[in-house]
């Protein structure tokens, strides 16, 4: 069986492929508490101790009013690696306007928001985001059927609106070498429990995209590098 690179090893190519972190950078990390934020974020603490660093980087966790409190076993492993962390309250469910439903995606809408104004009120000119390679093809997925459009979230994005770019660091990663990354590191078993996910259409985008490559992580990759492959000769 073939050895998996390194998530380090594959966090740097993707920075050096899209030039996600550059020379006097000042990054704000979404720290959810789960295993995609918590790997993203050893990554720039191991990153930070190189000599060449040449960027500042700090947590932040959007804690919403229905979610529980951040895991004390992923502020201890911030301790050990000398992470700067901080944790805003925010009430989500009272911005739900009447005839909205709550959901995932409303959720993670109002997070991203916060991240966005706290990086323009403290300076941070990008925003790391834990998203994977499955979510990527999730995504690509749910905007192709309920959008009619082909897209989804990019590794690199630059606001129009603002002087903030977001990145996704963990774009050459598949779930799977996530999950078996932090059964390794011991924080395995922190995730989100709210009571939305269940019918969110992010799940129902998930179930589709094992169905349509069996599960196999050979396949998403390649369905992930026919987005830089595009041949549009033979597209409408």
């Amino acid at each position: 069986m073939k050895k998996k690179p390194k998530i380090s090893s594959l966090i740097d190519k993707a920075c050096f492929d899209y030039n996600l972190i550059e020379k006097g950078d000042r990054i704000l990390i979404g720290a959810s508490g789960g295993k995609d934020s918590t790997a993203l974020i050893e990554y720039f603490s191991n990153r930070s101790k190189r000599p060449d660093c040449g960027f500042e980087y700090k947590a932040l966790n959007i804690q919403s009013d229905f979610a529980p409190p951040f895991p004390q076993g992923i502020l201890k492993l911030f301790e050990e690696w000398k992470v700067p962390f901080e944790s805003l309250k925010v009430n989500v469910l009272e911005r739900v306007k009447e005839g909205q439903k709550m959901s995932c995606y409303w959720c993670s809408t109002q997070r991203r928001t916060e991240l966005i104004n706290y990086a323009l009120q403290h300076g941070y000119n990008k925003i790391a985001l834990g998203h994977h390679m499955d979510d990527i093809l999730e995504t690509l997925l749910m905007n192709m059927i309920n959008k009619g459009e082909l897209s989804t979230m990019t590794p690199k994005l630059k606001y129009e609106n603002y002087e903030i770019t977001i990145i996704r660091p963990l774009c050459y990663i598949l779930e799977d070498h996530l999950i078996e990354h932090a059964v390794e590191g011991g924080y395995s078993g922190f995730t989100c429990t709210c009571d939305y996910q269940e019918n969110s259409d992010r799940k129902k985008a998930r179930q589709k995209l094992e169905q349509l490559t069996d599960g196999d992580s050979s396949k998403k990759e390649k369905l992930f590098y026919s987005l830089k492959n595009i041949q549009n000769e033979y597209l409408p």
